[in-house]
Formats: structure tokens, sequence, C-alpha cells
């Protein structure tokens, strides 16, 4: 009994300090589905995932498409973004065939 809430507390404190710092990192898909290009140009679905992993990875040519910063922590913010990604998916694919 005592270990599981000694669990839970530690969990609680991990997941405080984690929310005050993602809004320091920025979120991946906000930016990418805010950047400033033409709709032929943006790309939708799970962008701020794709953002992320071309950050990781370094890949410049992928970042150079989104045409935007990357997030200063894409490790950190990955597995937001790609759940925020997979809630926006049936918008995304909406604006993805019909922009």
């Amino acid at each position: 009994m005592m270990m599981q809430r000694l669990a839970l507390t530690l969990f609680l404190s991990v997941m405080r300090v984690l929310f005050c710092v993602m809004p320091l990192s920025g979120c991946a898909t906000f930016t990418a589905l805010n950047a400033d290009s033409p709709l032929y140009e943006s790309v939708f679905i799970y962008s701020g995932t794709r953002l992320d992993w071309a950050a990781i990875n370094q890949n410049e040519i992928t970042l150079k498409k989104f045409k935007v910063e990357p997030p200063r922590f894409p490790r950190l913010d990955l597995p937001l973004s790609f759940t925020l990604d997979t809630m926006l998916l049936p918008a995304s694919i909406y604006a993805e065939f019909f922009h």
C-alpha cells in the first residue's frame, strides 16, 4: 500500500514537471498546421509527428518542407504531438483531400 502511494506521488510529480516544461518546447502540431505556406504545399496528416521525427533525425530536407522551426525538445514533444495528431486525424484527412 505504501509503495503504491509512493509510486502515485512520484508519477504525479513527474506529470506536473512535464506539464510545466512542455509549453517551453512548443507544440509541433500547432506550429506545423499554422505554417505560413500555401495550402497546396502544406502537410496536414500527422504534421506534428512528422516535424518532430525530422528534427530528431536531423533531416534537413524534410524540415525545409515544413517552413517552420521544430520544437526545441522534439523527443519530449513527440508523444504529445502523436496524440494530438491522432485526435485531429479526421479533420486532417478532410483538409488534405479537399483543400
